[in-house]
């Protein structure tokens, strides 16, 4: 299995985010790629690093799954930040439309209000160079799916799966997971995703709600009392070409490993009705009770039943790594899903 990670993904670095109204230190640091790379290590896997994390090609496939204006926000706005009299080193909203605005602002406080959805989501100097390689880390592990091998790793930071077609969100900025996704299909006609990460998957959600060609499936801690708070219920299922192409299963929160392997089961067998060509699975790895956003309460091995069931599958298959959170546990729970994954 060909592995990918870019270097210059440690360009984006936050200190901190905003926590219950606090500031806190951020969790989404370069020390989780580190965590992640060592457990690869140990399994005898090679990272490669891919050929270029700026081309017109991933530009042009990027705006398949996000806006021209929103692409343009994320590759600007700090400087235009940085312009303004007294502006923060770091880009961090302070307005928001709340209930939806009437036009696109100008102004880049105006905009980074549209764009940002919350608070964990801080810009710095370098972000844009760190966010881009993530997603082309990505791009190469599908590139690589679609020429011809049975399955890739994408180890991806800053993740992707909250990240909208023009919102960003949830430490997530570009859609990795949507954007494997969009270059699967360039090849196979029908193509699911599988969510397994702590989160919904809200932005791969929105980005192909209202499409029957990519089936969405999300299971998650319920929304109801947990982060993302307004997407990932049950009754949302897609619309138009894309209704009943997406499902979402939400966990009561602290729910172990077997209410989570029966609703993965559920969500197999639903997505299998869709006739998939080929998979992404959003790979988080914050479903552990020790994670520091910690919902649900798996143990390590918890994790390889759930890669054994995505395996059994015997799909094309891109991992994308999502969430899993800096803890001695986090290599330990890759390693766990790898080895059922293999």
């Amino acid at each position: 299995m060909q592995c990918f990670y870019s270097p210059a993904q440690d360009r984006h670095a936050p200190a901190t985010f905003l926590l219950r109204g606090a500031p806190a230190p951020s969790p989404e640091r370069p020390e989780r790629a580190e965590r992640l790379a060592e457990a690869l290590g140990d399994l005898g896997l090679r990272l490669e690093s891919p050929t270029c994390i700026d081309s017109p090609g991933l530009r042009q496939r990027l705006e398949a799954i996000h806006t021209p204006r929103y692409l343009q926000f994320l590759e600007t706005i700090h400087a235009r930040w940085r312009a303004m009299p007294g502006a923060a080193e770091l880009v961090a909203p302070n307005v928001h439309p709340t209930g939806g605005g009437h036009h696109y602002p100008e102004h880049p406080v105006g905009q980074a209000g549209w764009h940002l959805h919350d608070m964990a989501c801080p810009i710095g100097a370098d972000s844009f160079a760190g966010i881009l390689a993530s997603a082309a880390s990505a791009e190469a592990a599908a590139d690589a799916v679609k020429g011809g091998e049975r399955s890739a790793y994408a180890l991806c930071r800053p993740p992707g799966h909250h990240a909208g077609p023009e919102r960003a969100g949830g430490f997530c900025f570009l859609n990795n997971s949507a954007l494997a996704a969009s270059i699967l299909r360039e090849r196979y006609a029908r193509v699911a995703i599988v969510d397994v990460d702590l989160h919904h998957g809200n932005g791969t959600q929105d980005i192909f709600y209202a499409r029957g060609d990519v089936w969405t499936g999300s299971l998650h801690a319920d929304p109801s009392g947990f982060y993302p708070f307004f997407w990932g219920g049950a009754d949302e299922r897609g619309s138009g070409d894309g209704e009943g192409a997406n499902l979402n299963i939400p966990l009561s929160i602290g729910s172990n490993d077997l209410c989570f392997i029966e609703a993965l089961d559920r969500l197999l067998e639903d997505m299998a009705a869709f006739r998939p060509e080929a998979l992404v699975v959003a790979l988080g790895l914050d479903a552990h009770k020790d994670d520091p956003l910690a919902g649900l309460a798996l143990e390590t091995e918890d994790f390889t039943p759930i890669g054994a069931r995505l395996k059994a599958l015997d799909l094309p298959t891109v991992l994308v790594q999502e969430g899993g959170y800096p803890t001695a546990s986090l290599g330990k729970n890759l390693t766990a899903f790898l080895q059922g994954f293999r």
